[in-house]
């Protein structure tokens, strides 16, 4: 089998279950002996940050919800078990009717281009942190020389991951700036 032949090819899945149907695929592909038909599955994802109790967590946000990519020849035996012998997963994303049968569409070379350097640009990043931090909201400090201070956010500066919190310090208005990590909502 030539590397040339081989394309790349969007399946359609369940919604929440892209890597369990590209687990169950990788071992169907293994059952039946199809390794040299197959140079990946991909789930392409991204890092993400969220803060829960003052701590930055790390968890993993799927790129394109929904589906698994795979670059394959595809051969009819192929065909039949992405179609019939995964559970999860509902076909191609991409398919014209030829008389009495479907046959799957592969991607294009810009589309695919796309699609690596995607995946790779997030892999790369550090990864991005999300907050649901609103301006005007009340917040206590639970790191630092404030701890235990109460303040409502007067800005948010998401690509420093900092916030701008008023603190009422001996009677005055006192403007802090502190990293996401050192707030918990109130």
């Amino acid at each position: 089998m030539s590397e040339s032949s081989k394309k790349w090819y969007v399946l359609r899945t369940a919604g929440g279950k892209e890597k369990k149907a590209k687990e169950y695929l990788e071992k169907e592909i293994e059952r039946f002996g199809l390794q040299s038909l197959v140079n990946q599955v991909l789930v392409p994802t991204e890092t993400v940050y969220k803060i829960k109790d003052g701590k930055r967590v790390a968890s993993e946000r799927l790129l394109y919800s929904g589906y698994v990519f795979i670059e394959a020849e595809l051969t009819p035996e192929l065909q039949y078990i992405i179609r019939n012998e995964v559970p999860n997963m509902s076909g191609f994303l991409t398919e014209r009717s030829n008389g009495q049968e479907k046959v799957a569409c592969p991607l294009r070379e810009s589309e695919v281009r796309s699609l690596l350097k995607l995946q790779d640009d997030a892999a790369e990043q550090d990864g991005q942190t999300v907050v649901d931090y609103v301006v005007g909201e009340s917040v206590k400090i639970t790191d630092g020389p404030f701890s235990g201070f109460d303040g409502t956010i007067e800005e948010i500066i998401d690509d420093r991951s900092k916030l701008k919190v008023v603190v009422m310090i001996f009677g005055r208005k006192t403007l802090l700036e502190l990293n996401f990590t050192q707030v918990t909502k109130e």
